[in-house]
C-alpha cells in the first residue's frame, strides 16, 4: 500500500465495544498504527507516544486509532492502564492487517511466524492514504508523524536509500 492508494475499508470492534468503520469516517482524516500485541515493551512506549503527542493531532485535525490482532477487552485494560485517550480497534482474525499489508512473515530466534509489522497509515478525508511509514521505530515515531502533519506537507516522503559499501580489497 502506497500514498495515493485507496484504503481499504474495515468494520472492526473498538476497546469499548462500539464496531468503528472506516467508511463512517469519510470527511475525516485519520491516522491509522498498526502494532503486535498490547503490553509489549515496544508496543507500550508507541503507545504512550500517540498518547503524549495527541493535542498535536487533534490540532492537525487527524483522528488517531491504534490496530492490533489483540481482543477489545485487553484493548481496554491496555488503554485504561496507560491512560490512553485514543481509541484501539480489535482485528483478531487479522483480516484488516492483511488489507493493509502489515500482516506479514517473520523472523524471530531463527522460527518464522506471521505477525504485525510496524505501519502506519494517514488516510485523508477523500479515504485516500496520504502517507505511510513503514517498519517504523517505535520511540519517536509519534513526533515524526506530527512533525510531518506540521509541515503542512501533502508530498509523500521519499523512501530513505541505504549506502551500501563496496567491498574492500586485500
Amino acid at each position: 500500500m502506497k500514498a495515493g492508494s485507496a484504503a481499504p475499508d474495515f468494520t472492526l470492534t473498538a476497546d469499548d465495544g462500539r464496531t468503528v468503520a472506516l467508511r463512517d469516517l469519510r470527511g475525516h482524516r485519520v491516522l491509522l498504527y498498526f502494532y503486535q500485541k498490547d503490553g509489549s515493551p515496544g508496543c507500550t512506549v508507541e503507545a504512550c507516544g500517540f498518547r503524549d503527542e495527541l493535542p498535536r493531532f487533534d490540532a492537525a485535525g487527524v483522528t488517531v486509532f491504534g490496530i492490533s490482532p489483540d481482543s477489545a477487552r485487553k484493548h481496554a485494560n491496555f488503554k485504561s492502564k496507560h491512560d490512553l485517550p485514543f481509541t484501539l480497534l480489535s482485528d483478531p482474525d487479522h483480516a484488516t492487517c492483511e488489507a493493509y499489508g502489515t500482516w506479514q512473515r517473520k523472523l524471530f530466534w531463527g522460527r518464522y511466524y506471521m505477525g504485525v509489522v510496524r505501519t502506519t497509515f494517514l488516510v485523508g478525508a477523500t479515504g485516500r492514504v496520504e502517507q505511510v511509514w513503514e517498519n517504523v521505530n517505535h520511540e519517536g515515531h509519534a513526533d515524526e508523524v506530527a512533525a510531518w502533519l506540521e509541515s503542512g506537507s501533502r508530498e509523500p516522503l521519499a523512501r530513505p536509500t541505504r549506502t551500501v559499501r563496496a567491498a574492500r580489497k586485500k
